[in-house]
């Protein structure tokens, strides 16, 4: 391992940095003006465990209509949880509202530029206040994702089983990060981490750190973060109901609090087991959609029911709503799965449906 790395890094990412709408090009000052931590910190809250690919069409949405995090603040809940919509962990809506309004009531609209006071605020742990101080204010602080624990664990073996690798990888990283230059070099690392250091298959041949990378040298650097056994997680099975009149369905705002908290839904049960359904009728099966939660696999029965009329019933937000708004009616993706089965395909929004995938794991969203 050589200390000269982290100039031939900054060097490779001056010709190679990805062109993002939240991302100041390397070596350039950041822009002035309040707005910009806001971006930041809205990325990096929509990059939590979503792709860069799945994220960007909803931030320019949302920075489109919420331009600022005064304007995002005074939004409805109802508002941001549907734009949120199909983005998952839903969570992170929910503490996004809340940091917002925390930021206004507390400094008057305009985000700390210290760690210490941005993990202070509701949903931001110590990547993100990292993340938003070095990114959006140009703070030496030690940005420390899922990417950059890859990267790090190859360059010098931390055979250490994650997560308890991450003090040695913080203890690595924090002398070599560059004086001035902190958020160019993590952004360098997530970019090497995407484009060189991968999961699988890593181009070492590609990668300009290749001379300085321990694992490599070992010819064992496909075996490295090294990870801690997962636990099978377990299946939930449950219904959701499908409850059809005069070319319109019914539906229901979730729980605040839970999971899809607060978010438009179908009528369902509590993903436990079988329940009764809020009506008596000739119940019929739509089939069964699966979707995968941070904890748990979920198989929900869809039953449809169709009435001649629609009845008023006593359930949480109930709102019956057109076929032909179901589309843009901000279902979370479990919903809009299950409206597939009875309106076809074209059901999930006009924003894509993402692959939760990313790798950015070290905070408060769940």
């Amino acid at each position: 391992m050589t200390d000269s790395w982290p100039r031939q890094l900054l060097e490779w990412y001056s010709a190679h940095a990805r062109d993002l709408p939240w991302r100041n090009p390397p070596g350039a000052v950041l822009p002035t003006g309040e707005n910009w931590p806001y971006r930041v910190w809205l990325s990096e809250v929509m990059l939590q465990q979503t792709t860069v690919e799945a994220a960007t069409p909803y931030f320019h949405a949302f920075t489109a209509r919420w331009r600022d995090v005064a304007a995002l603040a005074a939004a409805p809940d109802a508002d941001v949880m549907q734009a949120w919509a199909g983005l998952g962990y839903y969570a992170r809506a929910r503490n996004l509202l809340a940091c917002a309004r925390a930021v206004v009531a507390r400094h008057g609209g305009r985000f700390p530029a210290s760690e210490a006071e941005l993990r202070d605020l509701p949903g931001i742990g110590d990547y993100t206040a990292a993340a938003v101080a070095a990114f959006g204010f140009g703070r030496d602080a030690v940005v420390i994702d899922g990417n950059v624990e890859r990267v790090v664990t190859r360059l010098f073996a931390i055979a250490i089983p994650l997560p308890a690798a991450r003090a040695a990888i913080r203890a690595a990283l924090t002398p070599l990060v560059p004086p001035g230059h902190a958020g160019d070099f993590a952004q360098a690392m997530m970019d090497l981490a995407r484009r060189v250091c991968t999961a699988r298959s890593p181009r070492c041949l590609a990668c300009p750190l290749a001379d300085a990378c321990a694992a490599r040298a070992a010819g064992t650097q496909a075996s490295f973060p090294v990870k801690a056994t997962k636990k099978a997680r377990p299946t939930r099975h449950g219904t959701a109901w499908w409850i059809e009149a005069d070319g319109h369905v019914l539906t229901i705002v979730r729980p605040a609090k839970g999971l899809l908290g607060g978010m438009r839904a179908l009528p369902s049960c509590d993903w436990r087991g079988a329940a009764q359904p809020p009506l008596a009728g000739d119940w019929q099966s739509l089939g069964l959609v699966r979707h995968g939660f941070t904890h748990f696999d979920l198989e929900l029965a869809v039953a449809a029911l169709h009435l001649r009329g629609r009845p008023a019933l006593d359930l949480p937000g109930a709102t019956w709503l057109p076929l032909d708004a179901v589309k843009s009616a901000g279902l979370p993706t479990l919903f809009a799965k299950a409206a597939q089965l009875r309106l076809g395909p074209d059901t999930s929004g006009g924003l894509p449906l993402p692959a939760n995938k990313g790798t950015r794991l070290h905070d408060k969203f769940s």
